[in-house]
């Protein structure tokens, strides 16, 4: 698969000629899901969820299908019969020629007065795993980590132990809107002296082979 890194949460999967969009939201740039075959969002956060931008994809080309929660699902599925679905933590589905599980149910916690919506994580061909806004951990092998970096509901001890936790083979950093530049070098050299992974960072726009 080719992985390429949009703004924030949003990365685009390519495999034989389709491609697939994940989180696609407020933060990522606007020909994010531009020749998209499917998309999946994790959970109803704006910096997930865009919901014009998802019905401009499904508007522009009748093939495309989304799957997400409920929550997500709720607000579309109405629009466009047959082509928004509803998954849970424990399905199995196959998207766009991409083999998807749902892992998760969740979000974490930000705060505890705050309640807590559900979120899923996406592995994608048993390789690339998508985690939302949470710290799932998988029951199974993660080849290539999607890594939330920075979040109003992280600390980057939590991001160092998640990244042990799951044991990838690489991470590549995701969620890291909010980071500044001057933040960059010191969650760079501690997630990569401490995960015990190959931990890497993709600018916007740029791509690797995972």
């Amino acid at each position: 698969m080719k992985l390429t890194k949009k703004s924030h949460a949003c990365v685009r999967l390519e495999k034989d000629g389709r491609t697939l969009v994940l989180d696609p939201g407020m933060f990522t740039e606007e020909d994010a899901v531009r020749g998209a075959d499917a998309l999946l969002v994790t959970h109803e956060h704006p910096d997930h969820f865009d919901e014009g931008r998802l019905r401009a994809a499904l508007d522009a080309d009748p093939a495309v299908e989304l799957w997400t929660l409920r929550s997500v699902a709720d607000r579309l599925s109405a629009a466009y019969p047959g082509r928004v679905r509803t998954v849970g933590h424990g399905d199995a589905f196959t998207a766009a020629g991409f083999d998807v599980e749902v892992h998760g149910e969740l979000h974490a916690v930000i705060h505890p007065d705050l309640p807590r919506v559900t979120n899923v994580g996406f592995l994608v061909d048993g390789a690339v795993f998508h985690p939302g806004d949470a710290l799932t951990v998988p029951d199974r092998p993660v080849d290539t980590l999607l890594l939330p970096v920075m979040a109003p509901w992280n600390k980057i001890s939590e991001v160092i132990d998640y990244v042990r936790e799951v044991r990838p083979r690489r991470a590549y950093d995701i969620h890291d809107a909010l980071l500044t530049d001057l933040a960059r070098p010191i969650y760079d050299g501690q997630i990569g002296a401490l995960g015990g992974t190959d931990h890497r960072r993709l600018a916007p726009g740029t791509s690797a082979d995972v």
